[in-house]
This record gives structure tokens, sequence and C-alpha cells, in this order.
């Protein structure tokens, strides 16, 4: 497989961690959008959100468990945003699923 998140995980690809467990990594952002831009991504190779099942909700489930302890371990006490990007109109880059937490500054309202 020639996923680049994938090979993050395995320690191909070296990356700044913020968070790890059997499940979940959390790593920042090489082009970082907000002061504190965190990826987390699931271990498990999902594509995106459209691939999220039954067997594999049990694992999306803790990463999005997962955000708010990371949010909290980053200072992040007066909000964030959460983006999952989904397909290339979606603006998807990687396709492996992920979860952008953006903070550190007041947010726009405007998406893009």
């Amino acid at each position: 497989m020639d996923c680049i998140f994938c090979k993050i995980i395995n320690r191909e690809i070296p990356s700044k961690k913020v968070y790890e467990d059997e499940d979940v990594y959390a790593f920042y952002d090489i082009k970082p959008h907000a002061p504190v831009h965190v990826l987390v991504i699931p271990k498990q190779h999902i594509d995106s959100i459209n691939a999220v099942d039954e067997s594999n909700i049990e694992i999306v489930s803790k990463v999005l468990l997962t955000i708010p302890k990371i949010a909290d371990s980053l200072g992040l006490k007066d909000g964030y945003r959460v983006i999952s990007n989904c397909g290339e109109d979606g603006g998807q880059t990687v396709l492996h699923l992920h979860f952008h937490i953006l903070g550190g500054k007041k947010l726009h309202i405007h998406l893009s």
C-alpha cells in the first residue's frame, strides 16, 4: 500500500507525534492552517468517511472519543474545529480517513 499516513504510522516517514495508542495516531500537520493543526487518524487503513461501516465503526468511534482528549492536551480550552474532508471534491488529498483539529485562535465562521 502506498498510503502516506500508513507509512507515518509504520515509522517509514517521520512525524511530530502528539498522541498514540493501539488504534489512534495523531501528529502535527506539516502545512498548518491555524496555530494548532493536528491530524488524528485510525491506525487501521480506512479510505474515508464513505468507507465507515459496521466492521470499522468501533475504531472510528475511538478516534472520535480521542479528539477531545487531544484538544485538551493541546490547551484548546476556548474551542477548536474538527474537519474531515471526503473525496476529491471535498478536498481530501490523502485517501486515509483523518480528522483535522484546528485551534489556537478565533477561527472564522466561513468554511472553505
